[in-house]
């Protein structure tokens, strides 16, 4: 994945100014790992001396976002600098990318996988590289700034028109890439792919919305992602298994689109093992597979014994891949890795946290085996209503509003998860449920189709189930395809999640949560592990003193900006505060786990699910019937 960060309109140019982009370009907390990062775009307006950009490009605080190339751009007083993670043409895709005379330039997060269709419609247009980023430039210079909606892909961007120093900046529909705006009080405004680049310098910042575009010519936002599924009225097509089988087959296809090592994430879960199956049954004869082999490789972690691992080798098995199981320990690897992990991910999110770790640690040993990019299973429980608590939604229509709610906040969870815990090791995660187009088709169906109904043998994600239970053609064993849905944080083993409330228990005391509310007004922590975690989380990013001025003239409660990034409410088992409301026995026991879904965990319908006769053990780098397993312990060093 790539970081952004533009800074534009600023006026001050003084020495002093000077000394502080250096500083907040090379402060670093001593365990980041001096990796280079994947990009790093800024537009720097009245900066005399470009060393201080170049340092911010080289040496800043996104610079653990990719290894393999920097470029910098500069007109007049706005510079664009990139340092890339290499996916798609290696060789000379490298940024910030141009049209035909250098006057559009633009520097781009992410992947659009439809560049080869959108090239076509541009045959006036010489295209110099062969980067799916590139098509950018010249859809600008066609439509101006109203070609957003022709991109597929996820992505975030800066583009500079030269011809007046105006400037867009846009993020994908769903927000599977980071993005933050921000301002300085001389007049500024501030763009980057982690607050991280934001924290000091901008009076106020926050997340960059989904679906929107940022224009410099009228100064404000404006929507571009407009789906029918956005004003959550409910839809009433019917379900189509062929239909949608083929619209999840599509959208992994299509994220195939590599030049470099892949492979997949594989928890064993129904989500990841079905984007792990339809991958291996596509990957011959792809060009990824001409250059890389047509044996996929997949890779799994959790607690020695944990449920997740025990189902991801007999998948990988059952599918052949190559099959890499990661063992790590609660202490020794999960705990010590936790202000890592905050550091990266910029939350301080229970849920968040907790399984971001895990994948966190996961993410650094792929890498090292020289794998760039995977492909996971992200989105799938917030478009089909997979969690537990969805068990009790009492009608359809509260059904789909809860979805709605759930995508519409994904790009503060999941995706973020998926993104910062991986990008922290220069790693790209891909999530073909999150694809805009199969949301389409999954959000047009009538949601009475989704509902749980154990009466009926419809447990959750029925319908996703159903569309790939083919008894000719089978993509995964019975008894996982109907395996019941274990959140990641649980999945990797029960003691983690447990481990990490009796770690918080040593730091935080009774009398210490008496005071919770006082020491934390906003999004106050309501147990032990999330005060752990807030304390972590503002010792990374504290809260600036207010101006005297402000406090005496204009009477300003100050509040610090990197706090509200993070949301909070009550929560059970992933769902909103609103879905709290479908169980009065839920208010008792809020906790994001989903072994907080009281009534419903494990057993409720254990009798649909077929027994696992068969399980295959682990071993250690040895080979098996149909692929090879390698067992590997992590020792990592805090």
């Amino acid at each position: 994945m790539c970081g952004i960060l533009a800074v534009l309109g600023c006026s001050d140019d003084s020495q002093a100014k000077r000394a502080r982009v250096l500083e907040l370009s090379r402060r670093q907390p001593s365990f980041i790992p001096p990796i280079s990062s994947i990009f790093l775009f800024l537009i720097r307006k009245r900066f005399k001396n470009i060393q201080q950009i170049i340092i911010l490009c080289h040496y800043g605080l996104l610079k653990h976002r990719g290894p393999d190339w920097s470029g910098l751009y500069q007109h007049d007083d706005c510079f664009i600098a990139h340092q890339r993670l290499a996916i798609v043409d290696p060789a000379s895709g490298d940024q910030p990318l141009y049209n035909e005379d250098k006057s559009i330039v633009v520097a781009v997060n992410g992947e659009i996988y439809n560049h080869e269709d959108l090239r076509s419609r541009l045959p006036d247009h010489k295209f110099k590289t062969g980067s799916d980023c590139e098509v950018i430039t010249h859809l600008y210079e066609e439509h101006g700034e109203n070609f957003v909606d022709m991109l597929d892909g996820m992505f975030s961007f800066v583009l500079l028109d030269t011809h007046d120093n105006s400037f867009i900046s846009a993020r994908d529909g769903i927000g599977i890439t980071p993005l933050y705006i921000g301002w300085g009080l001389e007049g500024s405004v501030w763009i980057s792919s982690e607050m991280k680049g934001l924290n000091d310098e901008c009076e106020h910042f926050e997340v960059f919305p989904p679906g929107h575009l940022y224009s410099s010519k009228v100064g404000g936002f404006k929507r571009w992602y407009n789906p029918p599924w956005f004003s959550e009225t409910i839809p009433s097509n019917p379900y189509d298994p062929i239909a949608l089988r083929h619209a999840l087959e599509d959208a992994v296809i299509k994220r195939l689109m590599t030049d470099v090592p892949f492979g997949v994430l594989l928890s064993g879960g129904l989500d990841s093992s079905l984007v792990a199956s339809i991958t291996a049954r596509h990957l011959s004869g792809t060009k990824a597979a001409k250059q890389w082999g047509a044996q996929l490789h997949s890779f799994s972690i959790g607690l020695e014994g944990s449920p997740d691992l025990k189902a991801a080798i007999e998948v990988g098995d059952y599918l052949g891949t190559v099959h890499h199981e990661l063992h790590f320990s609660v202490q020794k690897d999960g705990i010590d890795a936790i202000e890592d992990v905050i550091y990266h991910i910029e939350t301080y999110d229970v849920t968040t946290v907790r399984a971001s770790t895990p994948m966190f640690l996961m993410a650094r040993k792929i890498k090292s085996m020289g794998v760039k990019m995977v492909i996971s299973g992200e989105g799938a429980d917030e478009i089909f209503g997979g969690y537990l608590y969805f068990h009790k939604a009492p009608n359809k229509e509260e059904f789909h509003r809860e979805t709605c709610r759930k995508i519409k906040a994904i790009h503060l969870y999941d995706c973020l998860r998926a993104n910062k815990s991986t990008s922290a090791w220069g790693l790209e995660v891909r999530v073909p449920f999150l694809d805009k187009e199969f949301i389409n088709v999954v959000m047009s169906i009538d949601p009475e189709m989704k509902m749980i109904d154990i009466e009926k043998n419809r447990i959750e994600k029925w319908i996703l189930r159903r569309a790939f239970d083919d008894e000719n053609h089978p993509y995964l064993p019975k008894h996982i395809l109907y395996r019941q849905k274990e959140q990641f944080s649980d999945g990797v083993g029960y003691s983690w999640i447990d481990g990490l409330k009796d770690h918080a228990a040593l730091h935080v005391t009774d009398k210490m949560m008496l005071n919770a509310t006082h020491i934390f007004p906003h999004n106050t922590p309501m147990t032990k592990e999330a005060y752990y975690y807030r304390m972590i989380f503002e010792r990374f990013f504290p809260q600036a003193l207010p101006r005297l001025i402000d406090l005496i003239v204009f009477s300003c409660s100050f509040q610090n900006s990197a706090i509200l990034t993070v949301p909070g409410g009550a929560s059970v088992a992933c769902s909103t505060a609103k879905a709290i409301e479908w169980d009065a026995a839920w208010s008792n026991h809020l906790d994001p786990s989903g072994r907080a879904a009281l009534g419903v965990h494990q057993s409720d319908y254990e009798q649909l699910l077929a027994p696992d006769k068969n399980t295959t053990k682990i071993v250690d780098n040895g080979p098996r019937s149909k692929t090879e397993k390698t067992t590997t312990e992590l020792t990592m060093q805090s």
